[in-house]
């Protein structure tokens, strides 16, 4: 058995999706339209075709879009698809040098440059 399409559901998760409130919308459809004709269209489970552009159009969406959308099979999909991948974006938190490395490295150019000091001053007093 087919479920039925909520269309005034649709237009609520379109509206909300957008950030659209209820006044909002009823401003954007023309002066004949109020929160409280928005709110009762909302609750509409079909709703004429001709009401139905003019939703769409205001929203900036298919008619389409209301007329078909279920989101308990968005959900589903979406579900299906998204995978948990833990490993996808590894941050090391350990340096990639070795510190021991780098400062046995900085020890042996300091004694390196003292010991050409040494011999530096040794030949000044040899001369």
């Amino acid at each position: 058995m087919e479920k039925k399409i909520h269309q005034g559901k649709n237009i609520t998760r379109f509206r909300q999706m957008l950030g659209i409130k209820q006044d909002a919308l009823a401003a954007d459809m023309g002066d004949d339209w109020t929160q409280i004709k928005i709110s009762r269209l909302e609750a509409k489970e079909e709703i004429e075709p001709a009401i139905l552009e003019e939703v769409a159009k205001a929203l900036k969406v298919p008619v389409q879009a209301i007329e078909n959308f279920d989101e308990e099979a968005a959900i589903s999909i979406v579900a299906n698809t998204i995978h948990n991948h833990d490993q996808a974006a590894v941050i090391s938190y350990q340096p990639t040098f070795n510190l021991v490395d780098k400062i046995v490295e900085i020890l042996e150019r300091t004694i390196k440059e003292k010991d050409e000091e040494i011999a530096r001053l040794r030949g000044e007093l040899g001369r």
